[in-house]
């Protein structure tokens, strides 16, 4: 007659590792290991507010512009479309769809169009530099800290968001836009 010390063995470790994995899945209050006053613990939480939903309004922030070192905030641009493009300096193919932006928003200035380049933790002058070098005159916002980065779940570069004149998010692209992409997407969110 076979041993019953396997069965029970196994039976203990597939309860054991259906508990953990639903201890770590679920991850409730009185397990959380953190302490609440750790950023990263707010830039989690934070992060899990609102998620980038087609038709869902977007989230304010206000962040400062490279060239001006004047503040901008996206409630402020409520009633025209919005274009958020988030970027690096290091980033290829940021660089490559730099020209297509410029284009677009020079070409629909008549449609109260706003392009808003959001870079994550790069000096201002590296910034400035980047965007004399491409010619871009719509605001280059800094964002030092990461704050908008994490509240609008930015996971690479590029990443782009079109938002309506109402303040709703009406497409998002991760990666790079080529110019009839661009278009494309500006007819959902030009009038």
């Amino acid at each position: 007659m076979p041993s019953r010390f396997p069965i029970i063995i196994g039976v203990a470790i597939v309860i054991g590792m259906a508990l953990s994995t639903l201890i770590f899945w679920q991850r409730p209050a009185w397990f959380d290991l953190h302490d609440p006053s750790n950023p990263l613990t707010a830039r989690q939480a934070a992060a899990t507010e609102w998620a980038p939903v087609i038709g869902v309004p977007v989230p304010n922030f206000t962040l400062t512009a490279a060239q001006t070192q004047k503040s901008v905030s996206l409630s402020d641009l409520r009633g025209q479309p919005v274009v958020l493009n988030f970027w690096a300096t290091w980033c290829g193919p940021c660089r490559v769809e730099m020209p297509a932006f410029q284009a677009a928003y020079q070409a629909n200035q008549h449609q109260n169009l706003s392009v808003l380049a959001i870079n994550y933790g790069e000096q201002r002058e590296i910034v400035l530099d980047f965007g004399a070098e491409m010619g871009l005159t719509f605001p280059l916002l800094l964002d030092p800290d990461g704050s908008a980065q994490t509240l609008f779940q930015i996971r690479g570069y590029p990443s782009t968001m079109f938002i309506a004149s109402d303040g709703t998010l009406v497409a998002t692209h991760i990666g790079l836009l080529t110019k009839g992409q661009l278009a494309e997407k500006l007819q959902k969110i030009l009038p």
